[in-house]
């Protein structure tokens, strides 16, 4: 519905519009002309008002044929890498991994102006078949270089029926003040397992965009994990559909902000069929002046009846003046569920710290140990062990850097 009033256009948002008309996105431009980015009254943005956050949009990126090692390195991983929305050459590819391209954007339209904006500007998507189980752990590295930069990419990946496979996706970049705009579309062949992990290293002055949609079929499971641990404003948006029964879900996520930085998860995971289950789990750790926000909706269909899925966030402050806000919902037209929902913050617990000091243990070591027991929960999960090794040190390298 359109407003009844102008809408005033900020900087960003006339960049906006000028780089959409100019790859001939005219449609996705005339929505932000005639709405403008999403303010506090979109209830998807309450919490992360982009009218407001993100005040400036930087030149379309150039594209470029080289780019940097890794920001994180798995020993033994196959990696792919995204150079300002640019596919590089990749080594020898697993057996069975599948390697190739395609025209546009890969995400479902809805009603998100930050999906519109990437199917709109994505010129070519990385394409990623797996026919069979693969053993080593995917990297898909997605770097923006070079002066700031807007840059649109995307990933596309099918994996087949009974495959299982480990897919690590990296957000990197020169230390320059650009605009990450990133998509993601997985779908899960009948018993198909796999492990999806997103972080975001990128320099402290990027505004990380990120949205990952997921669709099951019959007896499908899927992990992922999201970590923020880089940006100064970041947003990462979830989108699994449940459409096969049996099929399950355990979506987690992890906010590490301090000073100054703004971290939002938003998931909308959609029960469409009976028998399926999910548990998302999301945790938030803020030090300094930051803000951690994790918004969870559960839709269950009127026809996924049997479903079993419970929404939980648990937050830690480490300074009075982080925030931390969580916004839990059920959207649930089926009867015979079992449904639920909680969200908790706090300190660190006075009694288990004292007993760490009680021991000995200065009281630095000491609440780092207490850090990395809160957070264990997300990610002892990732039987990778070069993967696992190489999330403990970015959680330890945030840890260090205060």
């Amino acid at each position: 519905m359109r407003p009844n009033f102008p809408v005033r256009l900020g900087a960003a948002e006339e960049t906006l519009i000028a780089q959409l008309k100019s790859v001939g996105a005219d449609q996705v431009a005339e929505r932000i002309s005639v709405a403008g980015l999403p303010t506090r009254r979109v209830e998807a943005y309450h919490y992360t008002d982009l009218k407001t956050l993100l005040r400036a949009v930087p030149a379309l990126g150039r594209p470029a044929n080289e780019a940097s090692a890794p920001a994180l390195r798995v020993p033994g991983a196959f990696t792919l890498m995204i150079a300002n929305g640019v596919i590089q050459n990749a080594s020898t590819a697993p057996a069975g991994v599948i390697v190739g391209k395609t025209h546009g954007g890969v995400l479902t339209k809805r009603d998100d102006v930050m999906v519109s904006v990437n199917n709109g500007l994505t010129t070519e998507a990385l394409t990623l078949t797996l026919e069979n189980s693969v053993d080593p752990v995917i990297q898909i590295e997605r770097r923006i270089e070079g002066e700031a930069a807007h840059v649109a990419d995307a990933v596309k990946v099918f994996v087949a029926d009974g495959a299982s496979a480990t897919i690590l996706e990296t957000f990197s970049g020169s230390d320059a003040l650009h605009v990450g705009n990133h998509a993601s579309y997985i779908a899960l062949g009948k018993d198909a397992v796999l492990t999806h992990i997103t972080i975001d290293l990128s320099a402290s002055g990027v505004s990380h965009f990120a949205t990952n949609e997921y669709h099951l079929a019959d007896g499908a499971k899927l992990r992922t994990l999201v970590i923020h641990a880089g940006s100064n404003l970041a947003r990462t948006q979830l989108y699994p559909t449940l459409g096969g029964a049996g099929s399950h879900a355990d979506v987690t996520g992890l906010n590490l902000v301090s000073d100054g930085q703004h971290a939002d998860i938003t998931m909308e995971t959609t029960h469409a069929v009976a028998h399926t289950s999910s548990q998302p789990l999301f945790k938030s750790i803020a030090r300094g002046r930051s803000k951690s926000i994790i918004q969870g909706k559960l839709i269950v269909a009127r026809d996924a009846q049997k479903t079993d899925a419970k929404f939980m966030h648990q937050g830690l402050m480490l300074s009075d003046e982080a925030e931390i806000l969580s916004k839990p919902e059920l959207e649930i037209y089926a009867d015979d569920v079992v449904c639920g929902h909680g969200s908790t913050c706090g300190k660190l617990d006075e009694d288990s710290l004292f007993y760490l000091l009680s021991r000995g243990i200065p009281k630095a070591e000491a609440e780092t140990m207490l850090v990395r027991g809160f957070i264990a929960e997300l990610l002892d999960p990732v039987e990778d062990l070069a993967l696992n090794e190489a999330l403990q040190g970015v959680v330890d390298g945030w840890l260090q850097d205060q």
